[in-house]
C-alpha cells in the first residue's frame, strides 16, 4: 500500500489518488488543499492547473511548474486551521505547513490559502506565505 502524501492515514487511491485522478471531486476546501500538496509532490500538473482559479489559470507557467516539481519531495504536511470551506460554503482558507525537500535542502512553507467554489468545484485562489 502506498501511503497518501497528504499525511491522513490510508492509501493514496483512496485518499487524494480519487481527486487527483479525477475519479471524485474535493467536497472541501482542506481536501483540495491536501490534493493540491500531494499533486505537487507527484508532479501532478494537470491537476494543478486545473484546480486554479479561472481568472488565474492562464498566468501559469506549465513548462515551469512540472520542472519545481520534479525538484520537490514531500516530508509532511500540517492543516493549521481551516475557515469555513465546507460542502455547503462557497469559500474558504486553509492555514497549512508544507514540510518539502528541494535540491536537498529542507524547508518549511506556511502558508493561508483562499479557495472558492467555481463552477460547482472548489479552485485554489491565491494564499499568504509567511
Amino acid at each position: 500500500m502506498q501511503r497518501c502524501p497528504c499525511g491522513l492515514p490510508g492509501a493514496y487511491e483512496a485518499c487524494c489518488g480519487r481527486f487527483v485522478g479525477g475519479a471524485r471531486r474535493p467536497d472541501t476546501a482542506e481536501q483540495l488543499m491536501r490534493s493540491r500538496y500531494t499533486a505537487y509532490v507527484k508532479g501532478a500538473v494537470d491537476y494543478l492547473i486545473e484546480t486554479t482559479a479561472a481568472a488565474s489559470r492562464g498566468q501559469i507557467d506549465r513548462p515551469g511548474l512540472i520542472a519545481y516539481c520534479r525538484t520537490l519531495r514531500g516530508v509532511s504536511l500540517r492543516i493549521v486551521e481551516t475557515v469555513d470551506g465546507g460542502p455547503l460554503d462557497e469559500r474558504g482558507v486553509v492555514a497549512f505547513e508544507a514540510t518539502l525537500r528541494a535540491a536537498g535542502t529542507r524547508f518549511v512553507q506556511r502558508e493561508r490559502s483562499r479557495f472558492v467554489v467555481e463552477d460547482g468545484r472548489w479552485v485554489h485562489v491565491d494564499g499568504d506565505v509567511a
